[in-house]
């Protein structure tokens, strides 16, 4: 099912990181005359921040399991993306978890990656992008897609690791909830696909 949704926040992405010169968010983008001493002062401050316990509304619904190999290939290095903390939880037998992914339309296959959210997309796409580790050369973050998560998937909640999308722009660490699934269209049902439409403010 496909239906049209207003998503503010994702289409003003695409205009608002076009010139490189607005900054998503207070912190997100550090414009120097040295990139170099930018990306260090980020990588000083990059100690991991944030909780990687589940949402209030999805502590019933959650084991938390050991799985050591799902948890390492979720975890990035500074300045590389991923999450920088994390756990791993699977959800319960008769329970089931409702994510959002903010996707590219011009990659079939980003509808159902790796990195998901708790909560619909939503505010300001520069603050967005800070909040979850998008850079602007990722994704245009035109689609979003609603989905079930399945009982028995697993999959690692925690924080974001910091990302360097180019000699001007380093993402810190953040403390916005990130969830990471692989095999991820094995592992939901139920989903819906909206597209992003122009909104102004």
């Amino acid at each position: 099912m496909k239906t049209r949704l207003t998503l503010t926040a994702i289409f003003m992405a695409s205009f608002a990181l076009s010139g490189c010169t607005s900054t998503p968010g207070s912190t997100a983008q550090t414009e120097t005359a040295n990139p170099a001493t930018a990306t260090q002062d980020i990588l000083d401050a990059s100690a991991c921040i944030g909780s990687t316990e589940p949402p209030a509304a999805w502590v019933s619904k959650l084991n938390l399991v050991d799985d050591p190999q799902l948890l390492a290939s979720s975890l990035g290095q500074p300045t590389k993306g991923k999450l920088c903390q994390g756990k791993v939880y699977e959800v319960k037998e008769g329970e089931s978890l409702t994510v959002f992914r903010a996707w590219n339309s011009t990659n079939p296959n980003s509808q159902f990656g790796a990195w998901w959210a708790a909560n619909q997309p939503n505010g300001k796409v520069a603050q967005y992008r800070e909040g979850y580790e998008i850079c602007y050369q990722w994704s245009p973050l035109d689609k979003m897609t609603r989905c079930e998560l399945k009982p028995g998937s697993k999959l690692v909640i925690g924080n974001g690791q910091s990302a360097q999308c180019s000699e001007w722009l380093t993402y810190p660490v953040s403390a916005e909830q990130q969830l990471y699934l692989e095999d991820t269209e094995t592992l939901v049902s139920n989903c819906q696909t909206y597209d992003a439409v122009f909104g102004w403010e």
